[in-house]
C-alpha cells in the first residue's frame, strides 16, 4: 500500500466511524469510501510563489452565507496538460489555503471546488499536491459552513487528481 492509498484509507475509516465525520447517519450507514482519481505524480507540483508585494484582507463567501477573513497571499503558476494554471494562495491564523475548482466541476469533482493546504519549502516555493486535493464538509452535508473558491482560484483545465464528487 503507498503513503497516498493508506491516507486515504484513514480518511475512509474516520467518514465511516468517527464522531465528528461529516456524514450523517444516514450516509455512514451506505458508506463505502469516497471516490478518488488515481494517483497522479504529475500534479504534484513544487512551485515557485510569486508573493503579493500588498497582502490585502479578502473575506471569502461561504456556503451558509458568511464570510472568513484571509489575505491573498501570492500566486503560484504550474502546466496543466500544456495549459498554464495560475492560482492564488491565501493565508489565515491557521496557515495556507488553496481553493480551487477545475474543469471537471460538477461532473466529477465537487461544483464548489476542492481545498489543499499547501506545503512550505525553502526559498520561497510551495508543495501542492492536488493527490491531497479534497471535498469540503458541506460538500457531504449543508449543515457546514465552507469558503466558497474565489472566481481566480477557477480554472478551465482538469485537475485529475484527489477527490472526486462524492455520490451519498
Amino acid at each position: 500500500m503507498t503513503e497516498l492509498e493508506a491516507f486515504r484509507a484513514e480518511k475512509d475509516e474516520f467518514f465511516a466511524s468517527h464522531p465528528q465525520s461529516p456524514l450523517t447517519r444516514e450516509q455512514k450507514a451506505g458508506f463505502h469510501g469516497l471516490n478518488y482519481f488515481p494517483e497522479n505524480e504529475q500534479l504534484r507540483i513544487e512551485a515557485q510563489v510569486e508573493e503579493f508585494s500588498v497582502k490585502d484582507g479578502f473575506d471569502m463567501q461561504t456556503s451558509t452565507g458568511g464570510v472568513q477573513h484571509y489575505e491573498r497571499y501570492g500566486r503560484i503558476s504550474f502546466s496543466v496538460e500544456g495549459e498554464t494554471v495560475e492560482l492564488t494562495i491565501f493565508r489565515s491564523e491557521h496557515g495556507y489555503f488553496l481553493p480551487f475548482v477545475d474543469s471537471l466541476a460538477g461532473r466529477e469533482t465537487y461544483p464548489a471546488g476542492r481545498y489543499l493546504e499547501p506545503e512550505v519549502l525553502p526559498g520561497g516555493r510551495f508543495l501542492v499536491d492536488f493527490n491531497l486535493a479534497y471535498n469540503p464538509y458541506c460538500a457531504y452535508n449543508e449543515m457546514w459552513s465552507c469558503p466558497i473558491t474565489p472566481v481566480e482560484n477557477r480554472v478551465r483545465v482538469p485537475i485529475q487528481a484527489g477527490e472526486k464528487l462524492f455520490h451519498g
